[in-house]
């Protein structure tokens, strides 16, 4: 006897529930050829007869009929057994940005599961805030507030331009005037780091074109040679550790915006809080000014 597959046992139940391979088809949203063809097969892989067929009309077999109630009690036990399991495994939802989720958040992440091996995680990095129904905890960047969430701040968007290693050699890129030799990758924050930096206020830097819209392009752009681009230290340093990217300069601009962990003002459940207490924890290394937290309007 070959065994059948879960659907066919499945279908032959409602098949028995509902009388008939019409009914059935409609409540599991197939053709009525598609469940008598299924039947079929399920028959031939069992060897006997399930239904009696007159005309038009099915009539369970009284061997099909048991068959099929020790299928439902079995589907029960493994519907039951799935809830336990999700019950037992807590599941956290987190949305953030791309940039932050790939360069901070999720190499850390693998630490936080091997330290709570019972909660699952689980990552979107798209969800809007005003449906909080796809998520449990939310990264944002900027000055807040959020209406609805308690906002953790962890640490600053601390801006330094970074380039390819061969463009800074290529250029000899050591004052942060030198930068007029390469096209800088626009955003919004350039003249406040030349003028923190000590650049002269004389120089004309070049900038490029193209406005990439996140901090992700930016630096794809930088590793493709396009030129320097002004990209968050905190984010992007395994770049530069790891020598795909140089950061020649000591300043970093301390960008008004922050990174926030949010957290819905009517959240009982005690993960989701452990979580940010964690991300806090985290974040501390990150920055200095973290200390004394993001500036307030």
């Amino acid at each position: 006897m070959k065994r059948p597959s879960l659907e066919s046992l499945r279908i032959l139940g409602e098949c028995v529930r509902s009388g008939s391979f019409a009914a059935a088809a409609q409540t599991l949203f197939l053709t009525p050829a598609a469940v008598s063809l299924r039947i079929r097969t399920l028959e031939q892989d069992l060897g006997k007869p399930l239904f009696v067929r007159r005309g038009p009309r099915a009539t369970a077999t009284d061997d099909a009929i048991a068959l099929a109630a020790r299928v439902d009690r079995a589907l029960d036990d493994i519907d039951l057994a799935l809830e336990a399991f999700h019950d037992a495994r807590p599941v956290i939802r987190i949305t953030a940005p791309p940039s932050f989720a790939s360069h901070w958040l999720a190499p850390r992440l693998e630490r936080y599961q091997a330290d709570n091996p019972r909660i699952a995680i689980e990552f979107d990095v798209s969800t809007d805030l005003r449906s909080r129904s796809g998520f449990d905890v939310a990264i944002r960047t900027g000055g807040g507030p959020w209406p609805g969430w308690t906002s953790h701040p962890l640490f600053p968007v601390d801006l330094t331009p970074m380039l390819r290693p061969d463009l800074v050699a290529r250029h000899r890129i050591v004052q942060p005037s030198d930068l007029e030799r390469l096209i800088l990758l626009p955003h919004p924050d350039w003249p406040l780091w030349l003028s923190e930096a000590g650049a002269p206020a004389d120089r004309r830097f070049q900038f490029g074109a193209v406005d990439y819209p996140s901090h992700e392009l930016n630096a794809n752009a930088a590793l493709a040679g396009q030129g320097a681009a002004l990209l968050p230290r905190s984010l992007f340093k395994p770049m530069v550790d790891d020598g795909r990217l140089a950061a020649p300069f000591d300043h970093a601009l301390a960008d008004a915006d922050w990174h926030f962990a949010l957290l819905h003002e009517r959240e009982v459940r005690q993960e989701p809080a452990d979580l940010v207490a964690w991300l806090l924890s985290e974040a501390q290394p990150s920055s200095d000014a973290a200390a004394s937290g993001p500036p307030r309007a």
